[in-house]
């Protein structure tokens, strides 16, 4: 007689081997070298993102000093939308902790800081302490990605600007409030500097599910060689939640998790 743990480890085996494998065979498509010296190199010719940025006021939802165009919506998204307006909750998830994800990330007011190695952009988000990476090493976007809150980004040099594609998104991300997104929805943006500490960030979403065109918007970062990025524990002393309904509350009685006092 097999014991309880000999099937549940059979059956964890057949599940590994029956499920779809396509995330493991494209981790195994593409294969990162170790830089050389001449990658390390080749960065000084590169433009000069590194520091921290932070979005220059007036340019959080737009263009430069003015009120930011709204996307086109699909009528059945116009209609999601509308529907959410009506009846709007009280708070989103970020009462709980739970981060934008893209696109919304690139645009909340928190400062970001960029780190390029050979192969990669890596951008630390101050806000919820999150990191995205931008894979500069030739990989070809995946075909099945898995689907995360920053998706899967590849990028490449154009001359002096930064051109990133990302797709697999997670379904609790949103284009905007109350809007969500198609399961193909992609994100194109180009990252270029203006002036030695002024960097132009021009978005295209594409979503043929839920804008009737692509919509681009266009944000400024200024550079702040002085800065560092500070911890964001969202969760630290955290007394608010949302119910299933929408509506915050704050619990007072076990703030932030911690465990009750002893006497």
């Amino acid at each position: 007689m097999r014991t309880r743990t000999t099937i549940l480890s059979a059956l964890a085996a057949v599940m590994f081997a029956s499920a779809p494998f396509s995330a493991i065979a494209q981790t195994q498509k593409f294969t990162s070298k170790a830089p050389t010296a001449a990658d390390w190199a080749a960065l000084a010719k590169l433009p000069d993102f590194t520091g921290v940025w932070e979005i220059s006021p007036g340019t959080r939802g737009g263009g430069a000093g003015a009120a930011p165009a709204r996307p086109s919506l699909t009528p059945a998204y116009e209609a999601k939308r509308k529907a959410y307006l009506a009846t709007p909750p009280e708070d989103s998830e970020a009462a709980n902790c739970l981060p934008a994800g893209m696109p919304g990330i690139m645009g909340q007011p928190y400062p970001m800081e960029f780190l390029l190695t050979p192969g990669k952009v890596t951008i630390v988000i101050e806000a919820y302490t999150q990191v995205r990476h931008i894979y500069t090493d030739g990989r070809p976007l995946p075909a099945d990605p898995d689907l995360e809150f920053h998706g899967t980004s590849v990028g490449r040099w154009e001359r002096d600007a930064l051109v990133v594609e990302t797709v697999g998104f997670s379904p609790l991300t949103q284009i905007e409030r109350g809007v969500p997104h198609g399961d193909k929805m992609k994100i194109v943006e180009r990252f270029q500097l203006t002036a030695p500490d002024t960097m132009s960030i021009q978005t295209t979403i594409t979503d043929p599910e839920v804008l009737m065109a692509p919509y681009t918007s266009s944000r400024n970062l200024s550079r702040h060689r002085n800065w560092t990025i500070a911890e964001y524990i969202c969760e630290e002393n955290n007394r608010n939640f949302v119910d299933e309904k929408g509506r915050a509350g704050i619990n007072l009685a076990n703030p932030g998790g911690l465990p009750p006092k002893k006497d």
